[in-house]
């Protein structure tokens, strides 16, 4: 399978946005709150680990590669996600099933089909070309990579809670994305791992002789 190039990983992100939050309005429809929350919990995940990846990968390339426009649309999607973010502190404090909750995510979700429509439609047809194919997909993989944040993992404080990783200082979050395997490595890991067969018992009979 072909390597996905920065813009196709973005689209990507946003339709996993998009479908989780369908998956959010159906259980909100049938009035089903265990699922809203369920399906809350994992759009806010989602929504907070793209804007995180972002402010890792895209917007520092959009500035060294697009001069001063590039400044100016990094700056402002930074904007953007600061507001999302607020969003994302104010709806912790609030209860799934409610008419607050409801609204507060229909709110933000709005703001973001623009936010992500922008990012479409100005930011990455700018920033794609400018960098070239092997840059651009290099750049989804470093993207990609960002993503490994999620509740369980990293589970060192204060990044285990939800508000602990969006309030982490970028320079932080991307220090620590630094210290996992490249895609590439894992690659070569997995291709080694291709064949091998690990037989539980006859290790336990070896280590019995030893």
């Amino acid at each position: 399978m072909s390597q996905k190039t920065l813009f196709q990983a973005i689209k990507d992100d946003h339709e996993e946005m998009y479908e989780y939050h369908d998956q959010y309005k159906r259980a909100h429809d049938r009035n089903d709150v265990d699922a809203q929350a369920r399906w809350a919990r994992q759009l806010t995940w989602e929504i907070a680990r793209h804007a995180v990846g972002e402010e890792i990968v895209v917007y520092p390339l959009m500035e060294k590669h697009l001069g001063a426009k590039g400044k100016q649309l990094a700056d402002h999607d930074r904007e953007e996600h600061t507001q999302v973010k607020q969003e994302l502190y104010e709806l912790e404090k609030l209860k799934p099933g409610t008419p607050e909750y409801h609204d507060l995510i229909t709110r933000m979700m709005a703001s973001l089909h623009h936010h992500n429509d922008d990012e479409e439609i100005k930011d990455l047809p700018l920033l794609e070309p400018a960098i070239g194919e092997e840059a651009s997909k290099q750049a989804a993989r470093s993207f990609k990579t960002t993503k490994k944040a999620h509740p369980g993992a990293p589970n060192q404080p204060p990044l285990e809670t939800f508000v602990g990783f969006l309030a982490a200082p970028i320079d932080k979050l991307r220090d620590m994305f630094v210290q996992f395997p490249t895609e590439e490595e894992k690659e070569e890991a997995e291709q080694e791992l291709e064949g091998k067969d690990h037989d539980a018992k006859a290790g336990r009979e070896a280590e019995s002789r030893a």
